[in-house]
C-alpha cells in the first residue's frame, strides 16, 4: 500500500452483487418450531441443506454446527422482507450452550443489500452516518432482531462488553466493470493496492476517516487475507469478515453466484465454529479467574475446569475442520484474530499449575492424617502394651493409661513436629 494514494470512495459504491450476513449473540428461550438444520440456500440443482454441508466438515465439527439425529442444534426460517435498502432472506438460530450458559445461542440473519454496503456496515458497528443524505438507521422496523426472534430468543443487552454486544458481519461484494479499484489487471494480472483497501474497509466496517491504516503497519493488518482464487479474496477481522471480487460480475449466472452461496454457507459455518470456540474459551478464562474465590473448594473447581476443558477439546477445538482449504484458512484467521490458540495454551498451562497445587495439598492432607494417627496411636499403643505385658486388667489402671496417653499426645502436638502435622492437615482441608 502506498501512503499517498487516495482510497476510492467505497462508501458511495453499490456493487453488482451485495450480500450481508449478521451474527448476533442471543439467549434461547426454547427450541423454535422452525425447520431443523441450516438455511438451505439453492443454486440451480444444488441445495445447501444439512447433508450437503456436512460433507465439507469433519464429523465432530458437523455435529457442533448442525446437531445430530434427535439432537438438533440449528433451525432456520425463510423470510421475504424489504426495508430501507435491505432485503431480508431468512434467519437461523444456532444453539451455542456452554457449561455455565446453557441458553446461549447465535442468531444469523441473511440479507441482500440494495444500497451502498459500507454505510450499512458502519451503522451496524455503531458508527454515525457519513452524511445526512439517506442515512442508514440500522436494523429497525420489520428488520429489528428483537421482533424477528420474539418469543424464541432475546438478543444480548447492548450495554454488554463491546466484544459480544456488536453484531459480527460477513459482507460479500462484487464489482462492476467501472469499479476499477477492486479489479485485477487481467486474469493473471496484479491486484492493485486499492483492492485490499476496499477489502479492509468492508471487514473493519470503517472508512479511512474512521480508522486511517498506517502504511507501516498495513501489511500486518492484512496478514489474514485469504486469496481464495484470482477472482476473489477474503479478510477476517475481530468484528467482521468480507469477501471482495476482483473481476467484473457479469450477472446472475456468473461464478459469483456460487461464491455468494459459499460465503453464506460453508465459509459462514467455518466462522461460526470460530465464534463457538471463542465463547467457550472466554468462559474457561472466566472460570480460571474465580478458582481462588473459595479456597475450600479449590479441588472441586479445578476438577470441574479439567472436565470442561476435556469436553471443549473433544467437541469444539478444531484447527483443521475440513479438506476444503479456504474454510480452514478462514477458521485459522478467525482464531488468529482472537488469539484463540495462544489463549487456550495459557489456560492449559494455568490449569496444570492449579492441578499440581491441588495434588500437593492432597499429599499434605494425607501426610498430616498419617502424622495424627501416629501421634495418637503411639502413646496409647505403648500404654496398652505395657498393661498387657504386666497382665493388669484393672479398669482404673486402663483409664489412667488412657489419660496418660492423651497427655502425651497433647504434649507431642505442642512440639515443632506436632505443629507441622496440624498445619499440613489444615492446609489440605483448606483446599477443599
Amino acid at each position: 500500500m502506498t501512503a499517498s494514494g487516495a482510497v476510492p470512495p467505497l462508501a458511495a459504491v453499490t456493487g453488482a452483487r451485495q450480500e450481508l450476513t449478521v451474527v448476533l449473540p442471543a439467549r434461547l428461550h426454547r427450541a423454535p418450531g422452525w425447520p431443523e438444520g441450516p438455511f438451505p440456500f439453492e443454486l440451480g440443482s444444488r441445495r445447501t441443506d444439512r447433508p450437503t454441508r456436512a460433507t465439507y466438515f469433519a464429523p465432530a465439527s458437523a455435529r457442533v454446527l448442525y446437531g445430530a439425529p434427535g439432537r438438533p442444534r440449528r433451525w432456520h426460517l425463510p423470510q421475504d422482507v424489504k426495508h430501507d435498502g435491505l432485503h431480508l432472506i431468512g434467519i437461523e438460530l444456532l444453539r451455542a450452550a456452554t457449561a455455565n450458559n446453557p441458553e446461549h445461542a447465535l442468531a444469523v440473519i441473511h440479507f441482500s443489500v440494495e444500497r451502498p454496503l459500507l454505510p450499512v456496515l458502519r451503522a451496524l458497528s455503531g458508527r454515525g452516518p457519513l452524511t445526512t443524505a439517506e442515512p442508514f438507521a440500522g436494523l429497525t422496523g420489520p428488520l429489528d432482531p428483537a421482533l424477528l426472534l420474539n418469543g424464541v430468543a432475546d438478543v444480548r443487552d447492548p450495554a454488554a462488553p463491546f466484544a459480544i454486544s456488536r453484531p459480527y458481519t460477513i459482507a460479500f461484494l462484487t464489482p462492476t466493470a467501472r469499479h476499477t479499484p477492486a479489479l485485477r489487471d487481467g486474469p493473471e494480472g496484479e491486484l492493485p493496492d486499492t483492492a485490499d483497501r476496499w477489502l479492509w474497509q468492508l471487514a473493519s466496517r470503517s472508512t479511512p476517516q474512521d480508522f486511517p491504516l498506517a502504511p507501516e503497519t498495513a501489511r500486518e493488518h492484512l496478514k489474514d487475507t485469504v486469496r481464495i482464487s484470482a477472482d476473489w479474496s477474503a479478510l477476517v477481522l475481530r468484528q467482521g469478515a468480507a469477501f471482495l471480487g476482483h473481476r467484473p460480475d457479469t450477472g446472475e449466472d456468473d461464478f459469483y453466484a456460487f461464491g455468494a452461496l459459499h460465503s453464506r454457507t460453508v465459509y459462514l459455518d467455518a466462522l461460526l465454529l470460530g465464534a463457538l470456540q471463542r465463547d467457550h474459551i472466554d468462559e474457561l478464562t472466566d472460570e480460571l479467574s474465580e478458582v481462588f474465590t473459595s479456597p475450600r473448594r479449590l479441588a472441586r473447581r479445578v476438577a470441574a475446569l479439567e472436565r470442561n476443558i476435556a469436553l471443549f477439546r473433544s467437541g469444539y477445538w478444531r484447527q483443521h475442520l475440513t479438506a476444503h482449504g479456504p474454510a480452514n484458512e478462514l477458521l485459522l484467521a478467525f482464531q488468529n484474530q482472537h488469539r484463540l490458540p495462544a489463549r487456550f495454551n495459557e489456560i492449559l498451562a494455568e490449569v496444570a499449575d492449579y492441578s499440581r497445587l491441588v495434588q500437593t495439598q492432597e499429599s499434605q492432607q494425607i501426610s498430616g492424617a498419617l502424622g495424627i494417627l501416629t501421634i495418637l496411636g503411639l502413646p496409647l499403643g505403648t500404654a496398652l502394651g505395657i498393661l498387657q505385658v504386666l497382665g493388669d486388667d484393672s479398669l482404673s489402671h486402663l483409664l489412667i493409661a488412657l489419660a496418660l496417653s492423651v497427655a502425651a499426645t497433647a504434649a507431642v502436638l505442642t512440639t515443632r513436629y506436632g505443629r507441622l502435622v496440624l498445619s499440613s492437615l489444615r492446609g489440605g482441608l483448606g483446599g477443599r
